[in-house]
């Protein structure tokens, strides 16, 4: 099997995944009036959105890899609660939009196919990243990654609020990205034809529209400070773009921006991320020709748990600031 043909149906089935859960997320979003969440112990925002998209993706995978773990962030005890049943029924009446046949009982089971542990194989999900920009009717993404052996292999994002063109406000908004290792990292729009995914490339060193860092809407999400006195130490004067999600990892990949730095915020500095949160974007951003590490340059730890407990902060870069941003980090 030559490299190109390697992890062929993986990938076809992630972009299928990331694609059907968009639509769903898409439709609620639409029918949304206001910022309709569930609470969970954590206190961040769940919608329906987030549940039925991790039902849809987790359906997709186990239809076509019916052995495969998968690790996803929602689990569905809270919605079988009598005071969620509600939501529920809501969950389910927009997944039978994809699966007719669907009931709430089933819906619950599909979400639950992806508590898994990390394994050899497995599959790591976040079927909403960015809800709180989901609720805003801002960015958010659709992240799923397979990770073989430690090493992420295969990694797509649904991007449904992202513009084909990030300069043209009138630009169509939805996106998909997607990469396998060793073949490059592509993009097309959102519900495209599937011939339609062109070769995207990191910002070259020399771009200076390019030379601008992005970074979390959130405060609680980095430390903006720190995170600015990096960018101007890599040259960086521009001031940020704040996105929510993964969504940076695609512009990183496609060359809107150069740098994307989370760094562990002051009130939280022993946090350590979710896999999920960066798998996906990890391997598209690699594949376009990026760097991604830790704020000490170490290779992302996708192994050994779902917190990334070997790592303290990420860095994206499009590989020639990466060296000058950790050298500033390791002064600061």
């Amino acid at each position: 099997m030559s490299n190109n043909q390697a992890y062929a149906q993986e990938k076809q089935t992630a972009i299928e995944a990331v694609t059907l859960a968009a639509m769903l997320c898409r439709q609620v979003r639409a029918d949304m009036v206001g910022p309709e969440a569930l609470q969970k112990g954590d206190k961040s925002p769940v919608t329906v959105a987030d549940f039925g998209a991790q039902a849809l993706v987790c359906h997709k995978l186990k239809t076509v890899f019916s052995n495969d773990v998968i690790v996803g962030e929602e689990d569905s005890a809270d919605l079988r609660k009598s005071e969620n049943l509600a939501i529920l029924r809501q969950i389910t009446q927009y997944v039978r939009q994809f699966h007719p046949a669907a009931n709430a009982e089933t819906v619950c089971e599909w979400i639950d196919a992806g508590n898994g542990a990390v394994a050899q194989r497995f599959w790591t999900l976040d079927p909403i990243d960015g809800t709180k920009g989901f609720l805003r009717n801002n960015q958010y993404a659709i992240a799923l990654a397979l990770i073989e052996d430690g090493e992420v292999r295969v990694g797509a994002l649904a991007c449904p609020a992202l513009p084909l063109d990030l300069n043209q406000a009138d630009s169509p908004g939805g996106v998909v990205f997607v990469a396998a290792r060793g073949q490059g990292a592509a993009m097309a729009s959102l519900g495209g034809p599937s011939n339609n995914f062109q070769p995207i490339r990191v910002a070259a060193e020399a771009a200076p529209d390019a030379l601008r860092f992005v970074e979390s809407v959130e405060a609680g999400h980095g430390n903006h400070a720190l995170q600015e006195a990096a960018a101007r130490a890599a040259g960086i004067t521009q001031p940020s773009l704040r996105m929510d999600s993964q969504v940076k990892y695609g512009v990183i990949a496609r060359g809107d921006a150069a740098l994307y730095l989370r760094l562990p915020s002051p009130k939280s500095p022993d946090y350590r991320e979710n896999i999920w949160d960066h798998a996906a974007g990890s391997l598209i951003v690699e594949e376009a020709g990026g760097r991604v590490s830790d704020m000490r340059a170490n290779p992302l730890d996708f192994a050994s748990n779902y917190k990334m407990r070997h790592n303290q902060g990420v860095v994206v870069s499009n590989g020639a600031l990466h060296t000058a941003v950790i050298k500033a980090l390791a002064q600061m």
